[in-house]
């Protein structure tokens, strides 16, 4: 048995255990297009005697930490044939591909999940959730007179990833976009633009959206301020006369459009969406900025029992250093004799990859992880905690 990347002339065979895998079928105008993009290095295989038995996709992408790209292993199209599934050949080939982000410095690596415990038990956690509304024509927010402006099918990609960038770098999770991205994973054919303009003609938000069915569907409402928000959902009410309803999908979960609306009592969901893991986490402390406290004249300590079955060089004890300005650093030591693997002592903190990953994103935070039990160990070092970690924000709004 074989892992190793595939090749050009394996193009159709990798193509054909995705649609039977994802239950999909090509024209072959779209295989033709697929085989134009087709990175065989960014594809993995589990071969035996040149027989292609399972396969994923790994890109290389980055994404938002504290409002500066950090780089991320995008894990996508996992499959095997279902003769050769529950034999461990995904576990071969995460393991693999998981050992080559940690080579080649990856911080994080990303997937959308077929089943959130399959992947929890790999050190995947969930990282972000989103809202998505459905709104009655008759509850859309109320039109105001705006000194802005809009105009519709802006294909300048230069100017709404500027917008996108301004508004994505404000949440932890968010992925950068190149040219790339923009023209065959967000601006389909079938969706239409909005960007507003102020009364000074600088663009300062966008929507992307598709109507069809008398249905409404906002794939992204990208805002920098209230004032184009509202000049977004003016031009949205305007469609009044065309519709039924909208669908506002992919939302961060801190938005605050229900409580905006006259009636908020309109259907509202929160989908947990992406899960994430840690690749390296002695890498990923020094790329953190902690909160600078002030509270001591020498750099802050706590002991951090970390726990990953998955990748063996972030498992193990480690000293947990912050600077008086925030830096952090991680040095592993010694197992102590009383510290053993699912067993801390008590001035240790414990926890696995996957709650570390949920804190330095953001999703969760020290104090509620330590009483649901995920975070274990002395509370005055989880108080601590909380207080050096950011408030901060997930959000997410490509697929991949």
């Amino acid at each position: 048995m074989e892992i190793r990347t595939l090749t050009m002339d394996e193009f159709e065979a990798g193509l054909d255990l995705s649609e039977y895998a994802f239950q999909y079928k090509l024209s072959e105008e779209h295989r033709e297009a697929h085989r134009g993009r087709f990175v065989p290095e960014r594809n993995w295989g589990v071969f035996e005697e040149n027989e292609l038995l399972a396969k994923l996709t790994l890109l290389p992408l980055q994404l938002y930490m504290q409002g500066q790209p950090v780089l991320m292993g995008g894990i996508a199209g996992v499959a095997s044939w279902p003769e050769k599934r529950r034999s461990g050949l995904v576990s071969r080939l995460l393991s693999n591909v998981l050992a080559r982000m940690n080579e080649q410095g990856y911080s994080f690596s990303c997937l959308h999940p077929f089943s959130i415990p399959f992947y929890r038990k790999f050190g995947w956690e969930v990282y972000t959730d989103y809202k998505k509304y459905t709104i009655p024509v008759n509850q859309f927010p109320s039109k105001r007179s705006l000194s802005g402006s809009i105009k519709r099918d802006v294909k300048d990609i230069a100017l709404l990833n500027r917008l996108y960038e301004a508004f994505a770098s404000r949440y932890n999770g968010t992925l950068l976009r190149n040219e790339r991205w923009w023209t065959y994973n967000v601006l389909t054919p079938e969706r239409h633009t909005a960007v507003y303009y102020s009364e000074t003609g600088e663009p300062e938000g966008y929507i992307l959206y598709r109507i069809e069915n008398r249905e409404l569907t906002v794939h992204e409402f990208v805002f920098l301020h209230e004032t184009a928000r509202q000049g977004l959902w003016t031009y949205l009410s305007n469609h009044d006369s065309m519709v039924t309803q909208a669908v506002i999908d992919r939302v961060p979960s801190n938005d605050l459009l229900p409580f905006l609306l006259n009636d908020p009592r309109c259907k509202q969901e929160v989908m947990p969406y992406f899960m994430a893991r840690i690749v390296n986490a002695a890498t990923l402390i020094e790329q953190y900025r902690f909160n600078s406290l002030g509270i001591s004249e020498v750099p802050i300590q706590m002991k951090l029992r970390l726990r990953d079955d998955f990748a063996a060089w972030n498992d193990g004890l480690w000293l947990l250093e912050i600077s008086l300005e925030g830096l952090g650093k991680l040095q592993r030591v010694a197992e102590e004799n009383n510290i053993t693997k699912g067993d801390p002592a008590e001035d240790v903190l414990d926890c696995d990859i996957q709650t570390l990953t949920a804190l330095m994103l953001g999703y969760k935070r020290p104090l509620e992880l330590y009483a649901c039990g995920k975070l274990t160990g002395p509370l005055y070092d989880v108080e601590l905690l909380e207080r050096l970690l950011p408030i901060q924000q997930t959000a997410l709004m490509d697929f991949f």
